[in-house]
């Protein structure tokens, strides 16, 4: 899911943290008190979700910590509680039991569907909340694990969606070419919310359409097609993650195809940009942006925040999300007056454009994830990426575009 290179640096990143996070957790175990509250993270520590759950995890102990200094929740403090899933399965259910029986209020899972449900299910089956660190498949929550689970990242297909109108609006694109990467479910949701939108959208034209696996070495047929289409296609849908996208940008601007390229969040961040030199026309939507460049000084004050605690910057926005599901289930929790799961999410389902400092979030008693987000556009130009314009789709995504 992730290149080679980008994996071992932040393993020797995270590793450090997990360190620091294991120091902490050895000296608030001893000193935790009956009053306090244990927020349990039954996450990837360790092998290749690693990459994806320590920086959002590390997000969420800012806020955590930022929320002790303020005095905590109901005037308890905030205790996290670590339990590796080492990025398998069948571990996940071992690693949501041991921070339910550590006594976990809140049981904090993967960012990927797949890796992460085994510990919500758990979580569900003892009545607790749970919260997948930035999954954005429908199934993180109440359709794929229960109604005490929730995601604090945005839906895949509203990515999809919000290029499809940003793309329409802004780059008066017309005619698009659909290339789907097969690999992952979040890749088909971008697909989904593009495919629900574009048709709705004035003038346009889906003039070609075709598929790919992230591993294959060659797409060389794919951009036959794409060059020979009739009408040519003024951009690229291409709904692809790491690390298979890297090889099908190349590809596609070697072929000399210069046309606007849209994809979906899963390829922030510029650790990969130097495999495709001078790479311009790549745009993508963020919930807050790594580059210094954010509307919102107070994310760029967050990410010199994580940086000076954890040594480096956001690695991408998938650090985000973290941040956001402590604040929202810190605010339900205080509105509740109890850490009780039936009331925490009755207030979690009463939040309509709550206020974040990524983005309003949006529950309700039939959808924990959100179907509708502000989005900050980044265009990629000779290599630099950088925001140029912020998008909120004018209407969410339907329920039954969402299940495709």
């Amino acid at each position: 899911m992730i290149d080679k290179e980008r994996e071992t640096t932040m393993h020797h990143r995270t590793s450090a943290a997990i360190l620091g996070a294991a120091a902490l957790l050895a000296t608030t175990a001893l000193s935790a008190q009956a009053e306090d509250i244990v927020i349990g993270f039954a996450t990837g520590q360790s092998g290749f979700m690693q990459a994806y759950d320590q920086p959002a995890t590390e997000a969420a102990l800012i806020r955590i910590e930022e929320i002790n200094e303020a005095g905590g929740v109901l005037g308890r403090q905030l205790v996290p509680f670590f339990s590796d899933t080492k990025s398998d399965r069948a571990e996940g259910a071992k690693a949501g039991l041991e921070v339910i029986e550590a006594g976990a209020d809140l049981v904090v899972v993967s960012c990927d569907y797949d890796f992460g449900a085994p510990a919500a299910l758990m979580a569900e089956a003892n009545g607790k909340v749970s919260f997948f660190l930035c999954a954005e498949s429908v199934r993180a929550g109440i359709q794929g694990v229960g109604p005490h689970s929730f995601s604090a990242s945005v839906l895949g297909a509203v990515q999809g969606a919000t290029m499809a109108e940003w793309a329409h609006e802004n780059l008066d694109a017309r005619n698009f070419y659909v290339l789907l990467d097969t690999w992952t479910e979040y890749n088909k949701g971008i697909c989904d919310g593009f495919d629900w939108r574009a048709p709705m959208l004035d003038g346009v034209e889906i003039v070609g359409r075709d598929t790919f696996v992230n591993d294959d070495a060659s797409i060389a047929a794919q951009i036959t097609r794409i060059t020979n289409a009739d009408p040519e296609p003024d951009a690229i849908m291409l709904c692809s993650m790491m690390p298979g996208v890297v090889s099908a940008i190349r590809q596609i601007r070697n072929a000399g195809i210069e046309i606007p390229i849209l994809n979906g969040s899963g390829v922030d961040g510029s650790y990969w940009m130097d495999a495709v030199p001078e790479l311009s026309e790549f745009y993508i939507p963020v919930q807050g942006s790594i580059y210094g460049d954010d509307p919102d000084p107070a994310v760029e004050e967050f990410n010199q925040r994580y940086e000076a605690k954890f040594g480096a910057r956001p690695s991408s926005q998938y650090t985000y999300p973290g941040y956001v599901m402590i604040d929202v289930w810190a605010k339900a929790v205080e509105r509740a007056g109890t850490t009780d799961a039936a009331a925490v999410v009755a207030e979690l389902e009463k939040m309509d454009g709550e206020p974040t400092l990524f983005g309003p979030r949006t529950f309700t008693s039939e959808l924990h994830h959100q179907n509708q987000a502000r989005y900050h556009i980044v265009k990629v130009t000779d290599g630099q990426p950088a925001v140029v314009d912020s998008w909120t789709i004018s209407e969410p995504v339907p329920m039954e575009a969402l299940l495709q």
